[in-house]
């Protein structure tokens, strides 16, 4: 998910509790593409300036001088971004989109390639705040992070013994930025026919217009269908997979692969979905059900 993310210049939400290496993910990202790294922790009382940057009174020059904020990297990790106030939260919209920031009235590009990697606590534990519609629908995809099996954990300890996660351990880069945009033109020339595209939109469409096409007890639970981003979403993230598969052309399993991962987050449920224990997981599954692969 995270190549992905930094091959169509998306950006990836991480679900998990604490302490499943999503801060080390970032990092290795990052070195391993030669690129700058900035972590934000998000805390209640941060301020949109803690993360855009501001203007700082210079006495030396009796003027103010522009810093910019830790935006302004190659790769951002938001740390725990539902425990931020929706008005910081709202400061990283221009930066994801726009890839860029206006301080003062001064717009300052963010550097190109550009990819934020936010992680958010599940929204029961206390002290978090639901990202808001606008915020969520950004993201590229969502991915939810398990614990890891016995095996996965002792392979752990075995890094951690070898000094693997030690802080003075710098992964060396296996490309440059260079590298990196190549890539990127890569995979928006990956071929994708029009019946895939079609087949992506109906997939989304189904979510809009759930009463024709799923059973009437599912399709009641569901307030709001994914927007046309999610289509979009769907077919470059599946160009991204494909290049990633080392095929030149996007086939229907790529599309399922990355369905959950692109739409989980863009589906507004009801509060009745919650009571009778039905997650967006579930809708997803019913919609591949029910549109025919081309």
């Amino acid at each position: 998910s995270l190549l992905i993310g930094l091959l169509t210049g998306g950006h990836v939400l991480l679900e998990s509790v604490p302490g499943l290496a999503k801060t080390t993910a970032a990092r290795v990202i990052a070195e391993s593409i030669d690129g700058r790294f900035r972590r934000i922790q998000c805390t209640p009382d941060l301020l949109p300036s803690d993360i855009i940057g501001t203007q700082v009174y210079d006495a030396a020059t009796a003027s103010f001088v522009t810093q910019l904020g830790p935006v302004h990297a190659n790769v951002v990790l938001l740390d725990e971004i539902n425990r931020s106030s929706a008005k910081t939260q709202s400061a990283m919209l221009e930066a994801m989109e726009e890839r860029q920031t206006t301080i003062a009235g001064t717009v300052y590009p963010i550097e190109d390639p550009f990819l934020v990697i936010a992680t958010q606590n599940p929204v029961d534990q206390e002290g978090t705040y639901a990202l808001s519609e606008a915020q969520t629908d950004r993201f590229l995809i969502k991915e939810i992070v398990g614990y890891p099996s016995p095996e996965q954990e002792v392979e752990v300890l075995a890094r951690r013994d070898a000094g693997v996660y030690d802080k003075a351990h710098r992964t060396q880069p296996v490309a440059s930025l260079d590298d990196i945009r190549r890539l990127q033109r890569a995979a928006r020339a990956v071929y994708m026919s029009r019946d895939l595209m079609l087949y992506a939109s109906h997939l989304v469409g189904v979510t809009r217009d759930a009463e024709n096409h799923l059973p009437r007890q599912l399709a009641r639970l569901i307030e709001y269908g994914a927007s046309p981003r999610a289509t979009i979403a769907l077919c470059t993230s599946a160009r991204a997979l494909a290049l990633l598969s080392g095929r030149d052309h996007v086939i229907p399993d790529d599309i399922a692969d990355l369905a959950h991962r692109v739409l989980q987050h863009r589906l507004i449920l009801g509060f009745e979905a919650a009571s009778a224990g039905v997650t967006a997981g579930v809708v997803i599954d019913a919609a591949l059900r029910s549109v025919r692969v081309p």
